[in-house]
């Protein structure tokens, strides 16, 4: 159901974050669905690139933020994935 995946975006933590961006980002997780790994990173080095040059950039505690989210209630496997993703969107920043 669609207002399920949107449930996240309705935790109180994220409530200083764009809703443009947050919807931004459901419609890149929609996207990504399916991808395997391989195929997951230039989707979103490609996603990253679109996104700064359209001005939507999210800042370090905005990321942080939506990955903190993002980990709750999720196995240790799936939180061991997301923490791989913040390490690879932090090697694309330069941070």
């Amino acid at each position: 159901m669609e207002s399920n995946k949107q449930d996240w975006t309705s935790d109180p933590s994220l409530k200083n974050i764009d809703a443009a961006k947050l919807q931004m980002l459901l419609s890149l997780a929609e996207q990504g669905k399916g991808k395997s790994q391989k195929e997951l990173l230039p989707f979103l080095m490609a996603a990253a690139s679109k996104s700064k040059s359209g001005g939507n950039s999210f800042s370090k505690e905005e990321t942080n933020l939506i990955l903190d989210v993002l980990k709750q209630g999720k196995s240790p496997e799936e939180i061991a994935r997301i923490e791989k993703v913040r390490s690879l969107v932090q090697m694309m920043k330069g941070t």
